[in-house]
């Protein structure tokens, strides 16, 4: 039978909490959505998030609310999902991409480089569940010389004072920095709950505040709740009150509420990950790491250090002296074997419209590297451990196989 790459888990207990929901009457934004923002603010150890339909709707509704727009800088990683620098350009901003570390994280080096006044925003990515390097980052913003050369233009800018830190935690939910869970570890972050995550409620992300004091954040999470509905001062809960129909429109908003019917799953999933998704998450990495570690022709990805610990999404397995194309025919072995792999991801200077727009992959030349040799295995709950142990036999099976050792 073969054995996918990330099916979401879906149980009597999701399937229960979701047909609660259809029967409550509150399909769409209601009191599910409200209780699972709160549940994830307090399991990040914040105060407020906006849950929205995904971490691209997130990371731009943030993003607008900071005034970004033409002739402005994000600075991006180009190892990323495009979405990280698509939202940058919905706004008409100008994504400046820099390279990567060999844990497939934003260089700080990279990053202190490409800051100009027009930089706005950096929004980091935490790569396969890896948190960034956030005490370095959070200090080069707070840098006397950085501070200097930002030019604010909104009074979101000026009332902070300095470049925005944007982490694109779509990966990392439930990742610890320091102690620290993710969310927490910079101004906003946004998560992702797509249906391939390991906490999923199918479609949908949460944009977490943890801003200065200088911030109302109950304010901001008010304005942000109106963006992601039209700009409409009222939801469908609000307005379902005994006449408390009349509405008001502030703002040509969006359309990117969450619903009760995925936070319905997301609650149910968010009750058991600490100590059952993460658990069996680990227990997989560990798996890989403990068969791929007996053989010198592999990169074991790092999920764990003194400071940092994984959400364990993507194993990130990288084989050592290898062109793309051997890459290629390995996973093409490892498909003919009934194994689904992936490669997380192509980098950004290598898709069509970023190429287009000038970008050169040979300026990005870690980036290209990491992404050349690399080969994301499967990692979800149902795994069983019969499925890891053919896992692992059949991609050391067919690395040998292309490769022609023993």
């Amino acid at each position: 039978m073969p054995i996918p790459f990330s099916p979401p888990r879906i149980d009597e207990k999701t399937i229960a909490e979701v047909s609660a929901a259809l029967r409550s009457g509150w399909i769409t934004t209601g009191p599910k959505t409200k209780e699972f923002e709160k549940r994830i603010a307090s399991y990040c150890g914040i105060k407020n998030v906006v849950c929205v339909n995904s971490a691209t709707a997130g990371l731009e509704l943030v993003l607008r609310w900071f005034g970004v727009t033409k002739g402005d800088e994000v600075i991006i990683p180009s190892y990323t999902y495009c979405a990280t620098a698509n939202v940058v350009i919905h706004c008409g901003a100008t994504p400046v991409m820099v390279d990567v570390c060999k844990d497939f994280n934003i260089s700080i080096r990279n990053i202190e480089k490409a800051i100009t006044k027009k930089t706005k925003v950096i929004i980091p990515v935490d790569i396969a569940g890896l948190p960034c390097d956030y005490d370095e980052i959070n200090a080069l913003v707070h840098h006397p010389d950085t501070i200097k050369l930002f030019e604010p233009k909104t009074d979101e800018q000026k009332k902070l004072g300095r470049i925005l830190i944007l982490s694109d935690s779509a990966h990392s939910f439930g990742a610890i920095y320091k102690g620290k869970h993710t969310g927490s570890l910079t101004d906003i972050t946004v998560f992702s709950f797509h249906a391939v995550k390991n906490l999923t409620t199918a479609e949908g992300g949460a944009i977490c505040l943890n801003l200065s004091s200088a911030f109302d954040q109950d304010s901001i999470y008010k304005n942000l709740s109106i963006k992601s509905l039209h700009g409409q001062s009222k939801d469908a809960l609000a307005k379902m009150k005994l006449g408390n129909w009349r509405y008001d429109v502030f703002e040509a908003g969006y359309k990117c509420n969450m619903t009760d019917v995925l936070a319905s799953i997301g609650l149910v999933e968010l009750e058991r990950y600490e100590d059952d998704m993460l658990v069996r998450r680990k227990f997989i990495f560990d798996s890989y790491s403990k068969a791929f570690s007996k053989y010198n022709i592999f990169e074991l990805p790092q999920y764990e250090t003194p400071d940092k610990k994984s959400s364990y999404h993507v194993y990130t397995l990288r084989i050592k002296n290898i062109s793309e194309q051997q890459r290629d025919a390995i996973m093409e072995e490892i498909f003919r074997n009934e194994v689904a792999v992936n490669v997380h991801f192509i980098p950004l200077p290598m898709l069509s419209f970023y190429k287009n727009m000038g970008f050169q992959i040979g300026n990005f030349p870690v980036s290209y590297d990491n992404y050349s040799r690399e080969i994301s295995l499967p990692v979800y709950y149902d795994l069983s451990n019969e499925d890891i142990n053919i896992v692992i036999d059949t991609v050391i099976n067919s690395v040998k196989s292309i490769l022609k050792i023993n």
